[in-house]
């Protein structure tokens, strides 16, 4: 491995003005830095990430919570963590990825350990138990959600609220009077998760304005769950002509179990999702959706972080405003 007294021979300057070259740590002239900055190059340099992180008081990582659950959709989850992780390098910092349900003591492991400069959590809960350490710790951190008291933290989402209102407007403005929501599961409702309980906040509220009835019903997805689901909601509701789904696992279920009842879609059934784009292009019928801004909420996510780290930013909360494309799924309501 080349060395950094071999840049500095290369270079034709001292060890030290590789190494200020390198951390930032004095001015250096424009010349003998991009002379210094030529011979890493050319000779394929990696300073030693522990050398560097003694030199600096900084290890140029940012350790990723994502407590990885069954009964959530993880392709959501990992395009958000790929995000961070490419926008991370941008800026010069690794991503540590931490995949376990540890909650509290994974915080406190990394804020006690110096495994990292800066925390990303996702996955948050209304009353999240992480919150009360963030709020202690001394460490820079941003939550990727909205618990529900957002005092003294930093904070990137899609306006959840917002998207339950928009799908519910829409049908609205097709004439549907009876709408369903096929949630996520009943344990995600259980852990007061955020996104999903602002949705169904979003959802009840533009439905009172409306004057429309909404039911709500959790549902683990997949092709048996989903027909129990729907079977309760067509008992309870046998006028439903409009459904909101945000739960990708009931996604093709659902238009399936429509197609096998005779119910056409969008002729009889208008169905809306809050879903990847992916899945609502690809879906047997594509579908009118809400799409989730993942890769957007992942670099927000990093660089808010990073002007922490770099003492520009303050808590500061940014909610991505949602947009509802329109496809072939929704239509006007029929007249009974």
């Amino acid at each position: 491995m080349v060395t950094l007294a071999e840049v500095a021979q290369h270079a034709g300057v001292s060890a030290s003005t590789v190494s200020y070259v390198l951390s930032g740590k004095r001015s250096i002239s424009a010349t003998t830095r991009q002379r210094v900055e030529r011979s890493i190059r050319e000779l394929g340099y990696h300073p030693n990430a522990g050398a560097r992180a003694l030199a600096s008081s900084r290890s140029n990582v940012i350790a990723l919570m994502v407590p990885l659950r069954t009964d959530m959709y993880v392709p959501v989850m990992m395009e958000i963590a790929i995000a961070v992780a490419t926008t991370a390098r941008t800026h010069g910092y690794d991503v540590l990825l931490l995949t376990g349900e540890e909650g509290p003591d994974a915080v406190r492991r990394v804020a006690g350990s110096g495994l990292a400069d800066g925390m990303i959590l996702m996955d948050v809960e209304l009353d999240d138990e992480r919150l009360p350490l963030l709020r202690e710790s001394a460490q820079p951190a941003v939550l990727i959600g909205l618990p529900a008291d957002t005092t003294g933290l930093t904070c990137v989402d899609l306006d959840f609220r917002a998207t339950g209102a928009l799908c519910v407007e829409h049908l609205a403005g097709l004439g549907h009077r009876d709408v369903a929501v096929i949630g996520e599961a009943p344990a995600v409702y259980e852990r007061h998760t955020g996104f999903a309980e602002r949705t169904l906040d979003g959802l009840r509220s533009a439905a009172r304005e409306a004057g429309l009835r909404l039911l709500h019903r959790p549902c683990e997805g997949g092709y048996d769950a989903t027909a129990v689901t729907v079977a309760r909601i067509l008992d309870e509701r046998p006028d439903t002509t409009g459904f909101v789904v945000q739960n990708e696992a009931a996604v093709e279920p659902l238009l399936a179990l429509l197609r096998q009842q005779g119910r056409a879609v969008p002729e009889d059934v208008s169905v809306v999702a809050v879903c990847p784009e992916q899945v609502a292009v690809q879906a047997s019928v594509r579908l009118t959706s809400v799409s989730l801004p993942a890769q957007e909420m992942g670099r927000h996510a990093v660089e808010q972080l990073v002007a922490k780290l770099d003492g520009r930013g303050g808590d500061e909360v940014v909610l991505l405003p949602p947009e509802l494309t329109v496809r072939a799924s929704s239509g006007p309501a029929t007249v009974r």
